[in-house]
């Protein structure tokens, strides 16, 4: 499908203009204690807040009574795990609901906005890593729609009743230049999108299958959070950034800005919303948005009383998104097409996504479930055992084991490999969060030995028999955002941990590490770390160390890597003299690794190929053959919790493609989020008799619902993935 991107010059011309009145607002805490991104307000006599929860303890959803009285008086808390996701739609059959989509899940799953109660749904499955959602109605036939957000693509819904039951069509897909992280809609269909240090775009609501034009308002913006406020003649666009809400007319020229203060260090975390009801407190309505705050975490709420005043708007709280918008509305969603699509003049029917037919009355299936399953909805593929994925084409595979715990925001695992007996090889992850942070180190079943304590290791590698001074030693390296540092610790001869002299090297003033790998030159025989900032600027190391054993570094090459997009992931093929890096947005690079390589760069995979790859691109791994140029590399897709394998020779042919599903019979749950991952093809001990391989799972579930507080590394056969004949073919 086309994307086209359109500047408006002439918003770009006005946007500036200074026009503009200033209003000062206290903000007080209306919730606190848990991780917010989106909060929303759902009308009615007693206006409730609702917002999502994301945090791995509890998650889900929350609401709250909307009153004078600090703190809110929490109603509901719905834990269907972690998620970003939670917004009401009004007047659905008469009654508003909350969709919610959880990350472990994602299932659109439907609840009643004033019980709590789910409602039976469809329960539509949208894989995928979505950021926010934003509700339209349409001024014309009086449906509701939903316009959900994530990598770089937009998926639009109509939400509909069904008897008792609530049900969510897919009515199209398509492309947009960003991941939208906030987004507002004004009643005329205008829907605008950004992210934090991105341009602001929008594109115009239809009842319709063709992708809308994108269009570019304005290229130089802060934005981390956006809503429409709706006047009695004209719309408004309030834009929250840094201690600051700046608000625009519906010709995007400057009303001026809301200043904030009341809350120590305000961080503005997302979903700012707009309630336009007079409550006790809130005579003129009020605004809230996720925070982070020198203390508290949660939802901050600021009165409107005289600001909009100040800013030459005048109130309106008779607004009310469940009054029907039109007085006589078209049925444009036509019993000609049985209902699941909207009637097109004379070229008769535009079917919804999943439906075919002249009257719209056949489901379909992408690539028809790719003939491993069949299609049992519109989209809906019922797959056969061994297969999953929204086409049944995802190689289904079961973990072995899964770590024990050890903090709530762990990235990335090494595999350390015992030089004589591999049953008693190690895995060693990385962790971000405050608990747990530095390194953990597990036997092949996932049991915790060790913590070693660091500064925010990321990415994590092992470099075997490298001479410091008159030993020999094994060494696990990773950046270490803490500190901006390349850390380096010795693994000793049972895979255990320890500090090493020289053991934290310094990085350039103002250079903050993102992810890392290694590299060894079988030309030279050295030691290369790698290391990357956000902005893709890769930095070459060669690493050495004096005579008495102390580790040193030296910078010998600088790159930039990919395409300008976001980069992490990165893994070295020492054999072929290859490094690869994943850039999440777009796909994977390959460069020579050696100090005095090319700086040009082979992207051969990218995303929305052929093979399906998917943003984010996150973990790498390599897995060569005992000899000769035979292998994998791998990669995993966040945004699907999937993993892509392609050859490790030149061209890099694909594959294919797996996912982690529930193993029941060990109560393992499958793999959501998932960010790093390593490999080996090494015989290891009975369960891994051809290799392992370990990924992170940042959600993991829990039997009694809701997502484990800390997160986990699952353990998985590597001939699962593979097969017998491919995992053997590696010659291990």
């Amino acid at each position: 499908m086309k994307l086209f991107v359109k500047s408006l010059t002439w918003a770009s011309a006005i946007f500036s203009i200074a026009a503009a009145q200033n209003a000062n607002v206290t903000l007080v805490p209306a919730v606190t204690g848990f991780e917010g991104d989106n909060t929303a307000f759902v009308y009615g006599r007693s206006p409730i807040l609702v917002s999502n929860d994301g945090s791995a303890a509890d998650g889900g959803f929350r609401t709250f009574a909307v009153s004078k009285s600090i703190p809110f008086t929490q109603l509901t808390h719905q834990k269907t795990g972690r998620t970003k996701i939670a917004f009401p739609v009004h007047d659905v059959g008469g009654r508003d609901v909350i969709i919610n989509i959880p990350s472990p899940t994602s299932l659109l799953q439907v609840f009643d906005a004033q019980t709590g109660a789910k409602i039976d749904s469809n329960d539509k499955k949208q894989l995928g890593d979505w950021s926010t959602a934003c509700v339209w109605r349409s001024q014309t036939s009086g449906e509701n729609y939903f316009f959900l957000f994530g990598k770089k693509k937009v998926v639009q819904f109509l939400v509909r009743n069904k008897g008792r039951d609530v049900e969510i069509l897919e009515v199209q897909t398509f492309p947009v230049p960003i991941e939208g992280e906030s987004c507002a809609v004004f009643s005329n269909g205008q829907v605008f999108f950004s992210a934090e240090d991105l341009p602001l775009y929008s594109f115009h609501a239809t009842e319709s299958t063709s992708a809308p034009e994108i269009k570019t308002v304005v290229e130089k913006i802060k934005v981390s959070g956006l809503a429409a406020y709706h006047g009695k003649a004209d719309d408004y666009l309030f834009i929250a950034h840094d201690d600051a809400i700046d608000v625009y007319d519906d010709e995007i020229k400057s009303k001026g800005s809301i200043n904030l203060s009341g809350i120590p260090d305000l961080s503005i975390e997302g979903g700012l919303s707009i309630l336009q009801a007079s409550v006790d407190g809130y005579r003129s309505g009020a605004f809230t948005f996720a925070f982070e705050g020198e203390e508290d975490t949660g939802v901050a709420i600021g009165s409107l009383e005289g600001a909009l005043a100040s800013l030459g708007i005048e109130t309106n709280t008779k607004y009310d998104p469940s009054d029907k918008p039109c007085k006589r509305c078209e049925k444009i969603i036509s019993d000609k097409c049985s209902n699941n699509g909207f009637l097109a003049g004379y070229r008769g029917c535009s079917c919804f996504a999943g439906f075919a037919g002249q009257d719209c009355s056949r489901n379909v299936c992408e690539n028809d479930c790719s003939g491993h399953g069949k299609c049992a909805g519109p989209n809906v593929c019922k797959c056969k055992d061994g297969w999953t994925g929204p086409d049944c084409s995802f190689v289904a595979v079961k973990a072995t084991y899964e770590t024990e715990a050890n903090g709530g925001d762990g990235d990335d695992p090494a595999i350390w490999i015992h030089p004589t007996r591999p049953g008693q090889s190690k895995i060693i992850t990385t962790t971000k969060s405050e608990e747990g942070e530095g390194f953990g180190v597990y036997d092949l079943q996932g049991k915790l030995l060790q913590h070693l304590t660091a500064e925010e290791p990321n990415n994590v590698d092992i470099i075997y028999n490298f001479t410091a001074g008159s030993r020999k030693v094994d060494l696990a390296y990773a950046a270490c955002r803490g500190d901006n540092t390349l850390c380096l610790v010795e693994v000793n001869s049972t895979g255990l941990l320890k500090p090493i002299d020289g053991g934290v090297q310094a990085l350039p003033e103002d250079y903050e590490p993102y992810g890392s790998c290694t590299y060894h030159s079988r030309i030279s025989g050295k030691e290369y770390l790698f290391v990357n900032n956000k902005e893709a600027q890769y930095l070459q190391y060669e690493l050495s160390a004096t005579s008495n054993g102390t580790l040193q570094t030296s910078l010998v090459r600088e790159f930039q890597g990919g395409s300008g997009g976001q980069v992490e992931g990165c893994v070295a093929d020492d054999g072929a003299g290859y490094i690869f890096i994943g850039e999440e947005p777009s796909g994977i690079w390959r460069y020579e690794a050696e100090p005095t390589g090319s700086t040009i760069g082979v992207q051969f995979a990218k995303v929305g190929d052929a093979s399906g790859l998917q943003a984010d691109v996150e973990g790498l791994t390599l897995i060569p053959a005992k000899s000769g140029p035979d292998g994998y590399i791998m990669v995993s897709s966040q945004g699907i919790s999937a993993y892509f394998v392609y050859e490790r020779a030149p061209p890099h042919n694909y594959v294919e493609t797996f996912t982690i599903v529930d193993n029941e019979k060990e109560g393992i749950d499958h793999v959501s989020n998932t960010d790093g991952i390593a490999a080996v093809g090494n015989a290891l001990n009975q369960d891994f008799p051809r290799g392992l391989f370990v990924t992170h799972d940042d959600a993991n579930e829990l039997a009694e619902g809701g997502t484990a507080e800390q997160a986990s590394f699952k353990l998985v056969s590597l001939e699962d993935i593979l097969g017998e004949r491919r995992a053997r073919k590696l010659g291990y």
